[in-house]
């Protein structure tokens, strides 16, 4: 048996972190659904600056939307939506079958508005009323200043997945967030059944820390950051306050496990993969890592509800001078402005593609 199915099987959700045109029109979407176990999707606009950039398939759209004089920003998110419904439709019936609980794919609001909770908020609600999808979650960065939109978001029903998430504090604010959200829902005797997923980057601690730290600590802070957010994840579904609002209709709010992609060369190919396998989690995989675990026939163990030996490891970095509050700070930053160069960049490509593309006529 397939280790992606072993996953499944665990009750663990794969997603893909990736989307292309290329992929929905090529089968290859249908197919790691119906071979790979694959029940959702993830996109940024890293992906689909990337998406664009490489290939042909967007530039009629790209052409029809300049004829009409759009932006770079319009002709975009006209791109994305055909894409990111397209593939809602795939996996539709999943999110039916499993009442709701998977079957979802993201989109991310516009990053320059990641320290603007109003117009995040608004962006959010336009989007997800043109997709006209149930099982569409919108990506809103869980910064300090995106934390206000999350909540409005939750509050107006609007599924979200909360992103750039990189610490147990940071999973807890999203959390807080997403709770606040759903409470007052039930205060105003609305439905409290709004999907939610919580983001938590894992590899680029390692990157961060990789030439700066003993070699037995190599690879090995990421996973502890995940070991004691998980820890965070089941303390809270066994709360009271979370009790309160299970028993009213919500449906909790899913941990997430982004950047799971190995970045070391000398680490294993499904190195987070493997050490990341947990019930009522969900693991969002590049292609390539998604490949190589379908290689893989077995996992080892699963992670722990106490955290296992996080608090040793994280003690070890501590020593080894690596303040991990800080780095988490840092690492969330870095990844807001890698998210609004890349945005800046695919604006760019789409500006200059279509340039080229009306000067070929």
């Amino acid at each position: 048996m397939k280790a992606t199915q072993l996953l499944h099987n665990l009750g663990q959700s794969i997603w893909l972190d990736n989307i292309t045109r290329d992929l929905l029109t090529s089968g290859t979407l249908k197919h790691y659904i119906d071979d790979l176990s694959v029940t959702g999707l993830t996109s940024n606009p890293t992906i689909f600056d990337q998406a664009i950039k490489n290939s042909s398939a967007y530039d009629d759209a790209i052409r029809k939307g300049l004829a009409q004089g759009k932006s770079s920003e319009e002709i975009f998110f006209d791109l994305a939506l055909e894409d990111i419904t397209q593939a809602a439709d795939l996996f539709r019936p999943i999110y039916v079958r499993t009442n709701g609980v998977d079957g979802w794919v993201s989109l991310e609001v516009s990053p320059l508005l990641a320290y603007d909770p109003g117009r995040t908020l608004a962006a959010a609600k336009e989007l997800h009323a043109r997709a006209g999808r149930p099982n569409l979650l919108i990506k809103i960065p869980g910064t300090k200043e995106g934390l206000p939109a999350i909540e409005e978001a939750i509050f107006a029903g609007i599924p979200v997945n909360v992103t750039l998430l990189f610490s147990r504090e940071h999973y807890l604010a999203a959390a807080e967030a997403f709770l606040r959200g759903i409470e007052r829902r039930i205060d105003a005797r609305l439905n409290p059944k709004v999907g939610s997923v919580a983001s938590v980057f894992i590899s680029r601690w390692d990157a961060a820390v990789m030439n700066r730290v003993p070699e037995p600590l190599r690879d090995k802070l990421g996973i502890a950051i995940a070991n004691r957010t998980y820890r965070e994840v089941r303390d809270l579904l066994t709360s009271p306050r979370w009790q309160r609002v299970y028993t009213a209709g919500a449906v909790p709010q899913r941990v997430l496990w982004a950047s799971t992609g190995t970045k070391d060369p000398k680490a294993s190919d499904v190195l987070y993969v493997k050490a990341l396998a947990a019930p009522f989690t969900v693991n969002t995989m590049p292609e390539g890592t998604l490949q190589a675990l379908a290689d893989h026939g077995e996992l080892r163990t699963i992670m722990s509800a106490d955290g296992g030996d996080c608090d040793t490891v994280l003690e070890q970095f501590s020593k080894s001078g690596i303040d991990v509050d800080a780095l988490a700070a840092q690492l969330q930053d870095e990844g807001a402005k890698g998210f609004v160069a890349s945005w800046k960049e695919l604006m760019a490509v789409i500006a200059s593609k279509g340039a080229a593309l009306t000067t070929d006529r």
